[in-house]
């Protein structure tokens, strides 16, 4: 398909769109504003565990962030029909947006771009999840106003046009955003949620079929209908924030970046919390929080071969 038939801003009708994107939550402890009612602090631990001392340890032992083990609720969700159910909805959604001329061209200069970042950071990907060494990779870009993006279990990423051009973000801001959404991924936000779901509900027939005692077909479909309708809780959101940041500065990109991504997002709320903000905390909170972390992954930007090419946002839209 040449570049002349896309279409960057089309209004897109996606029903195999997942719920979840960029900054969603559905986090019952913040309110209105964004601002948490309690905290929720799994990701940031070994952070507090350390205090004082951390700023006497040597640089060296700094690096990197810890956000603890992976959640035991993955364990009842099987990873091998999670990722294939993500993959079936993923190449639905292609061919939907395709249909719609929203679906962006190989030779698109934003494909490319956001092809390059990936295969950057996709390296560094095994060491958070080792089935991320045989995931089959793919980044697509959607012809979109929305301002998101999401990557699906099995590294299926795909941007939203939206967010590139609204926000004018600059390489090392599309990886903060990247590697936010890769971290989801990789520490399986989905199947989590989708394990305590299933342990909450009682889901005893669902389960039977996810895990092969009844029809398979069916139960992708009945995991695919899930993945569509998942929304991560603030403490997963958060998580992907840290693991996104040291995944973003292994490749290269500035991980101070991801303050002036959210301030950008910030000012694009333009005092009302727009979707990718509600029930989600507050964008002073999370550049707290990044400023907090950014000692741990500092030294590892500063050691990260960077980028031989650099890429600009989209033309802004025409007012």
């Amino acid at each position: 398909m040449p570049d002349a038939d896309f279409l960057p801003d089309a209004d897109v009708h996606l029903p195999s769109a997942p719920a979840y994107g960029f900054g969603r939550c559905d986090c019952r402890r913040c309110g209105a504003d964004g601002a948490p009612r309690q905290p929720a602090r799994r990701l940031f631990t070994g952070l507090i565990a350390a205090g004082g001392a951390l700023a006497l340890a040597p640089a060296w032992a700094q690096d990197g962030v810890d956000v603890g083990k992976q959640s035991r609720f993955t364990k009842l969700v099987s990873a091998e029909q999670v990722e294939a159910a993500a993959q079936q909805q993923y190449a639905q959604m292609m061919r939907q947006a395709q249909a719609q001329k929203a679906l962006a061209p190989a030779n698109n200069t934003q494909l490319i771009r956001l092809r390059a970042i990936a295969q950057r950071i996709i390296p560094f990907a095994g060491s958070w999840n080792a089935r991320a060494q045989q995931w089959r990779w793919e980044v697509n870009l959607i012809g979109s106003k929305e301002l998101n993006a999401f990557c699906m279990p099995g590294g299926k990423i795909a941007f939203y046009y939206g967010i590139l051009q609204q926000l004018q973000l600059s390489d090392d801001e599309v990886a903060m955003i990247m590697g936010h959404e890769m971290a989801h991924a990789l520490r399986e936000h989905a199947r989590e949620r989708m394990g305590k779901n299933m342990a909450t509900n009682g889901a005893i027939q669902l389960g039977a079929a996810l895990f092969g005692l009844g029809d398979v077909g069916r139960g992708l479909a009945n995991m695919g209908g899930q993945l569509l309708s998942l929304t991560f809780s603030r403490e997963d959101e958060s998580e992907a924030d840290l693991v996104g940041m040291e995944l973003a500065a292994r490749a290269g990109y500035n991980p101070q970046a991801g303050i002036t991504l959210w301030e950008k997002m910030g000012q694009a709320s333009k005092g009302a919390p727009p979707q990718f903000l509600s029930t989600h905390p507050s964008g002073p909170t999370r550049i707290r929080d990044i400023e907090r972390t950014l000692p741990r992954v500092q030294n590892l930007y500063a050691r990260a071969p960077k980028p031989d090419q650099r890429y600009q946002p989209p033309a802004p839209a025409k007012s």
